[in-house]
């Protein structure tokens, strides 16, 4: 099979999901008619602070190209720091019931298959005009926010300024840098000041973790594999591991979240808050934790499983993904709901948050630009720009999208993996039984990404060697049979 077809089996992989792989002719219209937005006289101008975003990428590069938020840490004294999170302003150029906005409203979410990324907001401004690329002058909803030294938000406050990214980076050469184990990235050494407040960042973003840790909040760990692309060519999988860099950008986003769901509601104004409910299942939580003969409570306890987690990281590195990948089944999806100013919150169990609207990721995630279009609104003094049944209905129907779009990533990915293996069948793999159900056994390779069904028996956990049977890479199927001479 060409490689190509991977792109052929994505964009059928959407449209039997109900999602566009496509544009509308008067979305693309609208996308080349637009021009950057007139910047108010009053706005505040913050191009002269030391701007920076990180997001994907490999070594110096950075394959990301739709930028929706920088940040920036300045100290204020030895107690307390304060944090910028400038996140793009894409309702500016995607205002309410345009053609853009109803593409966008489609698919809801930025689709990331092996091969091709399809943007949610049409590249010309998700990629170009509204993304905070380095070196370009921005419109930005602006997030200020002082926090202690602890991770304790004092105070925070919301504005529109004018801002520029001083220089873009990647997760993985920040993440290194900052954990030591490789130099600076050589983007870095030009500037100084970014360096400074990176490293504030940091510290700032491990204080807010240990906040939340102290309140239960969950650290799973995820293999799931991403292709590697030279150029056109499929050459490999890789997994983003968590490392400083990574956390750093989720704690900061989470904080900010959780300040737009404060003052949304300070306002009286409803909130799409992301939730993930006390789980259904933690008795089956209670049963995993007591196989490996640790003993959680009777009721969901954020807190309780957490320890469990951390002491299973520390105990199991080998299995830890597996289980990660078990209590994320069981702990269940995470889902968008509407919440009035004087309705109690649900709350995120895994983050251990109960204040959390998406509102950081405007270019990718729809919740976000409705999020956005709120802020914007109580900032200007306006009512709500959309009904309490308006916000419902699309809450549901993210929710809902959100969901067929990881189940097409998932399988774009299965079948790059089974495209990757298709001249190695007969090859033998070390693995690890990942899972089992009614269906059969799972094996996780341990030398790439790739996961497949076991045609034989075998206990979950155990260590052995497997043969390549067979791969579907239409269907992402990938068979191993056991080498019985092999067990470990």
């Amino acid at each position: 099979m060409n490689e190509v077809d991977l792109i052929q089996l994505a964009d059928v992989s959407l449209l039997e999901r109900g999602l566009d792989p496509s544009y509308s002719p008067l979305a693309s219209l609208e996308a080349q008619r637009a021009r950057s937005p007139k910047v108010p006289a009053d706005t505040p101008d913050l191009r002269q602070l030391p701007w920076c975003s990180i997001d994907n990428g490999e070594g110096e590069e950075v394959s990301s190209k739709d930028l929706d938020q920088i940040t920036l840490a300045l100290p204020v004294d030895e107690n307390s720091t304060r944090v910028y999170v400038a996140i793009a302003d894409v309702d500016a150029l995607v205002p309410k019931a345009c053609a853009i906005d109803r593409q966008a409203q489609r698919n809801t979410t930025t689709i990331y298959t092996a091969k091709k990324t399809y943007p949610m907001i049409h590249p010309r401004l998700s990629e170009g005009l509204t993304s905070l690329n380095q070196g370009e002058d921005r419109m930005a909803v602006v997030n200020e926010m002082l926090l202690s030294h602890t991770g304790e938000v004092l105070e925070f406050r919301f504005y529109r300024a004018l801002v520029k990214n001083w220089v873009k980076l990647n997760y993985e050469s920040v993440g290194a840098w900052l954990a030591e184990s490789a130099p600076m990235p050589e983007a870095l050494s030009l500037h100084p000041a970014v360096v400074d407040s990176l490293r504030l960042q940091n510290r700032v973003a491990q204080a807010l973790k240990a906040s939340r840790r102290e309140h239960g909040s969950l650290e799973l760990e995820s293999l799931e594999a991403r292709a590697r692309l030279e150029g056109d060519q499929l050459v490999g999988l890789v997994s983003q591991l968590r490392n400083p860099a990574t956390e750093l950008i989720e704690n900061l986003m989470v904080a900010s979240n959780g300040c737009a769901s404060r003052y949304l509601r300070s306002l009286d104004f409803p909130t799409l808050q992301r939730i993930v409910r006390r789980p259904k299942y933690w008795p089956e939580i209670v049963q995993l934790a007591a196989e490996k003969d640790y003993q959680l409570p009777a009721q969901p306890d954020s807190q309780a499983l957490a320890s469990f987690l951390d002491q299973q990281r520390r105990r199991d590195p080998l299995h830890f993904p597996d289980l990660s990948l078990n209590v994320l089944k069981l702990l269940g999806r995470g889902e968008y709901v509407v919440e009035a100013a004087d309705q109690p919150l649900v709350g995120h169990f895994g983050l251990a948050v109960r204040e959390y609207s998406h509102s950081t990721a405007p270019n990718r995630r729809y919740p976000d630009i409705l999020s956005q279009r709120l802020l914007k609104a109580a900032l200007a003094g306006k009512a709500c720009p959309y009904s309490l049944a308006e916000l419902e209905q699309l809450a549901r129907h993210c929710s809902q999208q959100e969901g067929q779009a990881q189940k097409a990533e998932r399988q774009s990915h299965k079948s790059a993996a089974a495209l990757l293996l298709e001249r190695r069948r007969g090859e033998v793999f070390d693995a690890v039984v990942s899972g089992q159900s009614r269906l059969g056994s799972w094996v996780r390779l341990l030398e790439m990404p790739v996961e497949g069904k076991l045609l034989g028996t075998a206990r979950l956990g155990q260590r052995l060697r497997v043969q390549l049977a067979s791969v579907n890479v239409e269907k992402g199927f990938i068979d191993f049979r056991v080498c019985p001479s092999q067990h470990r």
